[in-house]
């Protein structure tokens, strides 16, 4: 995980609790102790925290802009300079997926993003809580756009709600399409806690599970399992995949794509063995 990517994460779990621990930074981002300590350094001498004993402490806030709700995962912004070939040829085949006319929902996401380029010919019903993927759609396509309430993001450009009960419980899909933080032997990984309940929630309203996941997803970070690799029922992929990673998916079952890069424009695929 980039340096600037860490501390994207790491400023937005100290506004959410005003205190951290290395080993706590080290379970959301899967970087070395050594690395986060850097990190910790780094925040200090700039002024925007404060170290103490096995952690850092945020600086006592005096409202404004920085009062704003944050999420402790990388930026919207940020995720959209990486691996942009990769993840718009995925985005690419998983709306080859889908039938005009189906119920569905797309999970926010710079990878899930893409798609809205390749639905704007699409005749379907979208649940989303990607509000840049739903203006998208809204304006340039011809789907039926749905939105769940909450509260607004901003850096990750999600909607969110803590609540168990709200508007996307009448809703039923017939595919889900998300991506997620990394992908290991027990499922789908997250590394905040909204998002992961977000997920889960709209796991509950969908028949079928299609995971997006780059080949830089297989690399282990953050701490919690929004579902087991079982609920997924098909994961696509890049062919720069480890070979340990597409063994792991097909010894649970998963039904595996993977994009050739080259290939993309005209649609191809290979699913692996």
């Amino acid at each position: 995980m980039h340096e600037r990517e860490r501390g994207q994460i790491i400023k937005a779990m100290l506004r959410e609790s005003g205190l951290i621990r290395v080993a706590d930074v080290c379970r959301a981002t899967g970087a070395s102790e050594a690395s986060v300590r850097r990190d910790f350094v780094r925040f200090a001498k700039s002024g925007l925290a404060t170290r103490v004993r096995g952690g850092l402490e945020a600086m006592q806030s005096h409202g404004g802009a920085s009062d704003a709700p944050a999420l402790a995962t990388r930026s919207f912004d940020f995720s959209q300079t990486l691996n942009v070939a990769a993840k718009r040829a995925i985005a690419r085949v998983a709306v080859g997926m889908c039938e005009d006319g189906e119920a569905i929902i797309i999970n926010g996401g710079s990878t899930t993003f893409e798609m809205g380029a390749f639905l704007r010919e699409r005749r379907l019903k979208v649940l989303t809580n990607s509000y840049p993927l739903a203006e998208l759609l809204i304006h340039d396509s011809k789907c039926r756009v749905a939105l769940p309430g909450g509260e607004v993001y901003r850096e990750q450009k999600l909607i969110v709600s803590p609540f168990d009960e709200d508007a996307i419980q009448h809703y039923l899909a017939s595919c889900m399409f998300m991506s997620g933080l990394s992908i290991g032997p027990l499922g789908v990984i997250e590394g905040d806690p909204l998002i992961a309940r977000a997920e889960t929630k709209l796991l509950k309203r969908a028949d079928k599970l299609v995971v997006l996941a780059d080949s830089s997803k297989f690399s282990m970070r953050g701490s919690l399992v929004v579902c087991p690799l079982s609920r997924i029922h098909t994961l696509i992929t890049d062919r720069a995949a480890p070979a340990a990673a597409l063994a792991m998916l097909r010894d649970a079952g998963v039904h595996t794509i993977q994009v050739d890069l080259e290939e993309a424009s005209g649609l191809r695929a290979r699913v692996s063995a």
